[in-house]
């Protein structure tokens, strides 16, 4: 059986969303309807006028993050810096979590159940145990990374 994306629900999830955004987003696409011109055309001068749009807004002043949000804008992703040794909390909770994991039983059907239900279930608690272990004082793998490398104040990182 094959499923192709047909006009009505193409128009359900269209109407799903924000009404104001589908205006805007209505409005947008009938200025770039145009009979003459190639989509692909059309769309990569869109986006070279996006680009220069975002690269004229980030040389004039930051955007206020009340105005992150605008529709007609560059997209805009906010990255929060994490607490100071979270990043090494959320790897020791991952150890953590490996070594729990080869500690459960094997063969403990009765109590997480069969096939690949069996080991989601097991998979999540020995997640949750890791998280929880490395919430307290752990075994001191993120006290020993974040001492080997600390944080210096003007490092800033990448997303993607």
């Amino acid at each position: 059986m094959i499923v192709t994306a047909t006009p009505d629900l193409v128009l359900d999830v269209l109407e799903a969303g924000d009404p104001v955004t589908q205006r805007v987003a209505t409005a947008k696409l009938d200025a770039l309807k145009s009979s003459d011109t190639d989509f692909a055309a059309t769309m990569d001068a869109e986006v070279n006028k996006a680009a220069a749009t975002a690269a004229a807004d980030q040389s004039a002043t930051t955007v206020p993050e009340a105005q992150s949000g605008v529709v007609n804008g560059a997209p805009v992703q906010v990255i929060k810096k994490p607490a100071s040794g979270e990043v090494y909390r959320k790897f020791e909770a991952f150890i953590l979590q490996t070594f729990v994991e080869t500690m459960l039983p094997k063969e403990s059907e009765e109590v997480f159940g069969k096939g690949t239900a069996g080991s989601v279930w097991k998979s999540m608690l020995a997640e949750q145990l890791g998280n929880q272990l490395a919430k307290g004082n752990g075994i001191g793998i993120a006290k020993q990374l974040a001492a080997a490398h600390p944080a210096t104040p003007g490092v800033t990182g990448k997303a993607g």
